[in-house]
This record gives C-alpha cells, sequence and structure tokens, in this order.
C-alpha cells in the first residue's frame, strides 16, 4: 500500500529525531528478555506490541507484582510467579513474531473504561498538513485495547477531556499542532505518507502521549461524530489526493 509504513519500530526511530515529538514518546525498545525485564523494573507496567500489526491485534499489558509477573492478552489474564516462566509464556503469545515494549501509560478513564484519542492529520489540497479530526476511544471494560475492531467505543473527544481539563480545546488545539508536526516529520522520512492516525494517551497530568502512528488511518471513525462537517471534510481530503 503506497504511503504506509509497517514498522513502528522505524516510524518511531523517525519521530525521535524530532524533539517536539520525541518528549511525547514513551520510552520504547525491540522485546529482548534483559530489555523487557529492564522497563518492568523501572515503570512496573509496559505494554508489548507486534513490530508489525493492525487494530490493536496482539498487543499485550505486563505488570510486575512484587516479585510475580502477569500479563493481559485480550480478555486472558495469566500471573507467573518468576520472570523465567514468565517470560518463556510470553514468547509464546509473540508467536515468534518481533515484538516492541513500551513503557506503559496509564489512560484517563471515562465511566470506569479506559480511553485514548485519535488525531487525524492529512495532506491537504493546498499542500499543507491539517488536523482534520480528533475523536476518542474508550476500552471495553474486560480489554486492554481501545481500537474500535477490538470492542472499543467511540466518543467524542470533548466529551471525555470534561472531567478531566477545565481547558479541554486549548489541550485539543495543542494536540492538532502535534497532528500536523508528527505528519511533517514522517512525510520527510517517507515521502509517500499523506496522513497520520495518532494514538493519543493522556495520563493523570494530562501530559499527551503518543503510543503509535498509523499511516494508513481509517476516515469511517470520524462518521460517528455529531458534527457531520469533520468527517465530511476527512473524505474530501482523502479523495482530493487519491485523484492527484
Amino acid at each position: 500500500m503506497a504511503g504506509y509504513v509497517w514498522s513502528k519500530w522505524k516510524k518511531t526511530a523517525a519521530l525521535r529525531k524530532e524533539p517536539r515529538i520525541a518528549r511525547c514518546i514513551p520510552e520504547t525498545a525491540r522485546m529482548r528478555k534483559s530489555t523487557l525485564k529492564r522497563m518492568l523494573d523501572r515503570y512496573g507496567m509496559v505494554y508489548v506490541k507486534p513490530e508489525k500489526g493492525m487494530w490493536g491485534n496482539g498487543v499485550m499489558r505486563v505488570e510486575r507484582l512484587g516479585t510475580a509477573y502477569r500479563y493481559q492478552h485480550g480478555t486472558k489474564v495469566k500471573e507467573h510467579g518468576t520472570y523465567d516462566s514468565f517470560y518463556a509464556a510470553l514468547l509464546r503469545e509473540t508467536r515468534q513474531r518481533k515484538y516492541l515494549v513500551q513503557r506503559g501509560i496509564n489512560l484517563l478513564k471515562y465511566k470506569g473504561r479506559r480511553f485514548d484519542l485519535r488525531v487525524m492529520a492529512q495532506f491537504s489540497p493546498r499542500g499543507t498538513w491539517e488536523t482534520t479530526g480528533i475523536i476518542g476511544r474508550v476500552a471495553d471494560k474486560r480489554k486492554i485495547v481501545t481500537n474500535a475492531h477490538n470492542g472499543g467505543e467511540l466518543v467524542a473527544a470533548e466529551r471525555l477531556l470534561a472531567p478531566h481539563a477545565k481547558q479541554a480545546d486549548a489541550k485539543l488545539k495543542a494536540l492538532a499542532e502535534l497532528g500536523v508536526l508528527t505528519g511533517q516529520t514522517l512525510r520527510s522520512a517517507f515521502p509517500g505518507v499523506h496522513k497520520v492516525g495518532l494514538d493519543i494517551a493522556m495520563d493523570a497530568t494530562l501530559k499527551p502521549w503518543i503510543l503509535e502512528v498509523n499511516t494508513m488511518p481509517d476516515p469511517y471513525l470520524f462518521r460517528k461524530l455529531p458534527d457531520k462537517r469533520i468527517f465530511q471534510k476527512v473524505m474530501r481530503y482523502e479523495k482530493a489526493y487519491r485523484a492527484r
């Protein structure tokens, strides 16, 4: 697919070169036994995910609980008393695919369910980057990922942020600027990129963290927003780029 960058590792490496983006990226490394142990010792909770993958498939939440270790994959939760047995079980879940390990960010919650935000930025018909939509994704109570393909619910970002931020509009404006900068940075590294979908976690201090950037984001998420002009604009830009 033209413009699609499969490797999460390559995208992360490219984004780290821009300091304004790098400070929003949680520590991320290729998963090895020693690396995972070090990051669990430091953060207590991490996420591991396939280097190549879509829709949250294969993502696992991993925690250190004193001397024990636990992971959740989908709705399955397993706990092990030793790191060696835990890591062996985790490897079986990966099915020999390359995985990344990322510092875990405790997501804000909406009605007791974790949520993140999808920020859509597109290369506009004028030849500039523009953030065209922001929408919230609320995880199924039983799951760790927010993707709609994995049971997540789509909710207006303003509604999700309102209980947490007095200045929700200012936060969304900053996210829109981050979307533009991310699009510019990835297009410089990968010239075919013309749209990006940032998965943004907000922590308890309302700092935004870029969990992942998709270079083939689903535009149809924005059909769920009450303001239909947003989806119309997203599709107009999409069609304009295809017609070039």
